[in-house]
């Protein structure tokens, strides 16, 4: 009986997944640049990108080039974050010449704040323009996805719209987690509820977002969120309290060239904020690991039980397997990778442990080399 409950138990969870009726699994919020054609005549003299920038040298050449095929009058305003490598030099040498860019030597971190938004904050103040393209130093832009982010902002009325960027998948870390690490944040913040005017669910992927400047403005800049360590959420959260519509979907248009090539890299991102998404809950994290355990374990477990465990643990692994492939196609991945699904989540659900232990010791988060207390949540960073 104990395996047959425990593999039942585990099929109704993905059993649950796929009859919500938000449909969490499917890929359904997607924008792509529709039609290469003339991208580059495109005007864009009312937008201007605001790129925060910390030791990028190696990636913000790519990043400034592509900006140059989405079209004229295009502004970048680039914050070199108190960088230790030349990424300043490198970026005016790869500027191509149909960009106006400028740099902004960002001051040193101010208390209260975490260090991607303070740097976001000081380049806000000086943009004039009437849009604002928020965007991180490793993505690089499809030709017309400047196009497409405006042409979505249009349609759906939306003050913030955000596109969650093609991750890396070309080495073996990369290909078992990365399309998990998409799929699990669709679930943990489904995109359709999201793009609805309620206030239910607010969500943003934050490497790449365009929002009205004068909205921003009107919510008091990135200083409304000041400690977010989860900044992309926290922004979206504040435009929809301040009564403004958000969108959120995935694309090819925009691709992460930042690599994760081993376990170690995927694992101190993923740990940096998985225990802020439990809200630094010992009751959310308990929860989230018997929830993870019934629907990852149980359905393994249950193959080794009598019949009526193994039919229930097939049936969990074949409805588990349904939910994962739609991430997969999108990405064009093996559907093989399904089979690999409760090993990931294992994994995951380790690094949400690992980023728990962190906190307890004090530790709430370290990127980019600086590590942001337990007490200040963010607002003071060493």
């Amino acid at each position: 009986m104990l395996w047959s409950g425990l593999a039942v138990a585990g099929a109704a969870i993905w059993l649950c997944v796929l009859a919500l009726p938000w449909q969490p699994w499917r890929v359904r919020e997607r924008l792509e640049p529709t039609s290469t054609d003339g991208a580059a005549d495109i005007g864009l003299d009312d937008v201007t990108v605001l790129i925060p920038a910390r030791d990028e040298a190696a990636v913000i050449g790519e990043t400034l080039a592509a900006l140059g095929d989405q079209g004229r009058s295009l502004r970048v305003m680039l914050v070199d974050d108190r960088s230790s490598d030349d990424t300043t030099e490198a970026a005016r040498r790869a500027a191509p010449a149909s960009l106006t860019l400028d740099v902004l030597a960002g001051a040193p971190l101010a208390d209260g704040w975490t260090g991607k938004l303070w740097a976001l904050e000081q380049g806000r103040r000086r943009i004039q323009t009437s849009l604002t393209l928020l965007l991180d130093a490793d993505i690089t832009l499809r030709p017309g996805m400047i196009r497409a982010l405006l042409a979505k902002k249009e349609e759906s009325g939306a003050a913030l719209v955000s596109v969650m960027a093609a991750l890396r998948m070309q080495g073996g870390w990369e290909r078992l987690l990365l399309p998990a690490f998409i799929f699990f944040f669709r679930l943990l913040y489904p995109f359709h509820l999201a793009n609805k005017p309620s206030r239910w669910v607010a969500a943003a992927a934050g490497g790449c977002v365009l929002i009205d400047t004068a909205a921003l403005a009107g919510i008091g800049g990135f200083g409304a969120i000041r400690g977010a360590l989860i900044d992309d959420c926290a922004l979206a959260r504040a435009m929809k309290d301040a009564g403004f519509r958000t969108w959120v979907g995935v694309t090819g248009g925009a691709v992460s060239h930042r690599a994760y090539p081993t376990l170690g890299t995927v694992w101190r991102m993923v740990a940096r904020t998985a225990y802020t998404q439990l809200r630094y809950s010992p009751v959310l994290l308990l929860l989230c690991t018997l929830l993870m355990a019934l629907a990852f374990w149980s359905p393994i477990a249950g193959l080794a039980g009598p019949l009526s465990a193994q039919i229930a643990a097939a049936v969990g692994l074949a409805a588990m397997a349904l939910c994962y492939l739609p991430t997969l196609r999108y990405y064009c991945r093996s559907p093989g990778w399904a089979l690999a699904l409760p090993l990931i989540g294992t994994l995951y659900l380790a690094m949400t442990w690992h980023s728990a232990l962190r906190d307890w010791g004090g530790r709430r988060s370290e990127w980019k080399g600086r590590v942001y207390d337990r007490e200040s949540e963010g607002r003071r960073a060493a």
